[in-house]
């Protein structure tokens, strides 16, 4: 670890910096899914879930889809698809040991976003995963989230980012490729190119 000279080590000394947070930041959480959250996920493309594992080692795992890809079953849950992917199952291997996790929704555009905290149980319910086939192609398993906290998180970082401003994206020249940073990443004996041309070939195959 970097050999940093000054280090908050504990709640006090943090609030002491940042201070004590307004009233109306804690007690806009809620414990269940409101009308509000269930119009935001209805219309969220993408999402961001968050798990770890017993050691704590964390991940975090992109979903994305067309709207309404997530489905809400009641006020306290909701299913995520699986879709066909890489196969690491990083996150599916977490909750395996570890349930607790985190999701982001995002809708392109939109300045605030929705945070929720819960409790993921992997299913395989016929009847619910054949509601989120898409062209035809059933999803294998769903990740299914007992919801326990849910709020909605201000819209600073997405103005300081300037996320949904494409005259301010900064330009991707000199950013490697997907290809160039697995082959240098795992030290794999095989071209860029080649590499290149097996990646664009999977997101033709596996993707719907």
């Amino acid at each position: 670890m970097y050999p940093f000279k000054k280090i908050v080590t504990n709640e006090a000394s943090l609030q002491k910096i940042l201070g004590k947070p307004h009233p109306q930041v804690v007690d806009k959480t809620i414990h269940k899914l409101d009308k509000h959250c269930k119009v935001f996920i209805a219309r969220s493309p993408f999402l961001l879930v968050a798990s770890s594992d017993n050691q704590g080692n964390f991940d975090i795992s992109p979903k994305g889809d067309p709207e309404g890809f997530v489905e809400i079953l009641d006020e306290n849950t909701l299913v995520i698809p699986e879709r066909l992917g890489n196969r690491r199952a990083d996150t599916f291997k977490n909750v395996l040991k570890k349930p607790g996790v985190g999701l982001i929704f995002l809708i392109p555009g939109k300045k605030e976003s929705l945070r929720i905290s819960g409790k993921a149980t992997i299913v395989q319910d016929e009847d619910i995963l054949e509601r989120m086939a898409l062209k035809g192609k059933t999803p294998q398993l769903g990740l299914a989230v007992e919801v326990t906290e849910a709020f909605f998180h201000c819209s600073k970082c997405m103005v300081r980012s300037k996320l949904w401003s494409p005259d301010s994206w900064p330009s991707l020249e000199g950013l490697p490729s997907l290809s160039q940073t697995m082959v240098d990443g795992g030290n794999l004996k095989i071209p860029n190119k080649i590499m290149d041309v097996l990646i664009k070939r999977d997101e033709k195959k596996r993707l719907y």
